[in-house]
């Protein structure tokens, strides 16, 4: 009674939680996680207050079109709100586009390593997955423009990429979408775009009514701190927004999300704070980890990509038993890396504290 293909498939591995890993290894005292490249400031102040708030309209169904959140959106980036789709976090916006573009047995492209959740997406669907290698730890456009056929549907980018943190220019992604067809749609996953600092970096907005279409993909997961509320958006051309908007479900987004995300937009010092805590964390890192001997990526992200010249699980699992969660990256083809998420000041401090430790000890 099961498709076929759906028992292949493998789950999505989250980072480890902070429970998890005070259950394994009976750990008492703090524990830092920096493996999910979650914000560590916080929640806006003003969005917890509106939670609060909303707290005694839990017995109604939110507002089924976001009309506030969608409107608010549409102000900030310069475009309609009919432009604007909201999702259960922008996984619930990738997994849409995939159920609206691709039938069985057409194809996406995708980079490797990439997003897991594009692959899982399409394998559901029962869509062919082709994956192409990165290039210098950046996507390799080249590459994947050569894998384009008469199948292909959809390209997906993560921008800045994950797990390295490059990033694309507006020069060679321009000159790259003009040879591509136009029976395809190009996805561009900024959910860190707001850590990017790069000024030539490719603004994917101004592709929206481009050929083939691109669609810009954001989330309050990362920036503004609100991961476990789960809320996303894509922003695309009227026509692709409408058909998404007919076949999501008609309360994806919860009335705490809507508000909590309406109020951070509003917080119009939070974004700065929360950036410049970042920026600050990842030049600290930056240098923390050199005077270490070891081998970090400068990213545009709000985490780095580390080489330890080594194999990497060993370091990971040290780490772990002193109260430190960072990510192993042996699954997207960096056996001897580390995933490292920019946290506060002493989080980073204590961080490179224990890696010394680990690595005078190994």
């Amino acid at each position: 009674m099961i498709k076929p293909y759906l028992k292949e498939l493998k789950p999505y591995p989250p980072g480890k939680p902070i429970e998890e890993l005070r259950r394994e290894l009976g750990i008492e005292g703090p524990i830092i996680k920096l493996a999910s490249n979650e914000n560590p400031l916080g929640p806006s102040p003003k969005a917890l207050e509106a939670i609060s708030g909303a707290l005694t309209n839990l017995h109604r169904y939110p507002d089924a079109s976001a009309f506030e959140l969608r409107r608010a959106l549409a102000e900030r980036y310069g475009v309609e709100p009919e432009e604007v789709v909201l999702g259960n976090g922008s996984n619930e916006v990738i997994d849409l586009l995939v159920k609206a573009c691709v039938r069985e047995g057409e194809e996406i492209i995708m980079s490797e390593p990439s997003f897991l959740m594009y692959e899982k997406f399409a394998e559901a669907a029962g869509a062919r997955v082709v994956k192409v290698p990165l290039r210098e730890r950046r996507h390799d456009l080249a590459s994947m423009a050569e894998a384009v056929n008469e199948k292909t549907r959809l390209i997906f980018l993560d921008h800045p990429h994950n797990p390295t943190g490059s990033v694309l220019s507006q020069e060679e992604f321009s000159a790259w979408h003009r040879g591509l067809p136009d029976h395809l749609v190009v996805v561009v996953d900024e959910a860190y775009g707001e850590f990017i600092r790069d000024e030539g970096a490719v603004k994917a907005l101004s592709f929206k009514e481009a050929t083939p279409p691109v669609v810009l993909l954001r989330t309050f997961s990362k920036a503004y701190g609100l991961a476990g509320l789960r809320i996303g958006y894509g922003i695309m051309s009227r026509l692709l927004a409408d058909v998404l908007n007919t076949i999501r479900q008609p309360f994806n987004v919860n009335v705490l999300a809507q508000v909590a995300a309406l109020a951070s937009l509003k917080d119009e010092g939070y974004l700065p704070r929360v950036q410049e805590i970042i920026w600050q964390g990842h030049d600290f890192l930056l240098s923390a980890l050199r005077d270490l001997g070891l081998k970090p990526f400068p990213s545009q992200a709000n985490f780095l990509l580390v080489d330890l010249g080594r194999p990497a699980r060993p370091i990971y699992e040290a780490l772990l038993r002193r109260g430190i969660i960072v990510r192993s990256m042996e699954a997207y083809g960096f056996p001897t890396c580390l995933r490292i998420t920019i946290g506060l000041p002493e989080e980073n401090r204590a961080l490179i504290e224990k890696l010394r430790e680990v690595l005078d000890a190994s």
